[in-house]
């Protein structure tokens, strides 16, 4: 694959290669800013209209994406646990 953007992630469904599930869009991708590596994506889980009010999400480590196709992104999802969302305070 050639050079995309984080919008390019977003489009794309995330399927596990282990059992074929559909996880669902790529919600956030992360970075290491040192190198400008991409480290990992992330996809929220039993999420409300368009991901928003997810209680979890799936952080899938560069590592363990498979393949990363035109419209699909095959990733290994043996291991990986999800997440609680964090939720952001507010400051007074």
């Amino acid at each position: 694959m050639g050079c995309c953007n984080s919008e390019d992630f977003r489009e794309k469904e995330v399927v596990s290669v282990c059992d074929g599930k559909k996880l669902g869009c790529v919600a956030e991708v992360e970075f290491d800013v040192c190198d400008g590596r991409l480290t990992a994506i992330v996809v929220p889980l039993e999420s409300g209209f368009l991901g928003l009010g997810a209680k979890e999400r799936l952080v899938i480590p560069w590592d363990k994406i498979v393949r990363i196709g035109e419209d699909v992104i095959l990733v290994n999802t043996e291991g990986l646990c999800p997440v609680s969302r964090k939720k952001k305070e507010r400051k007074m």
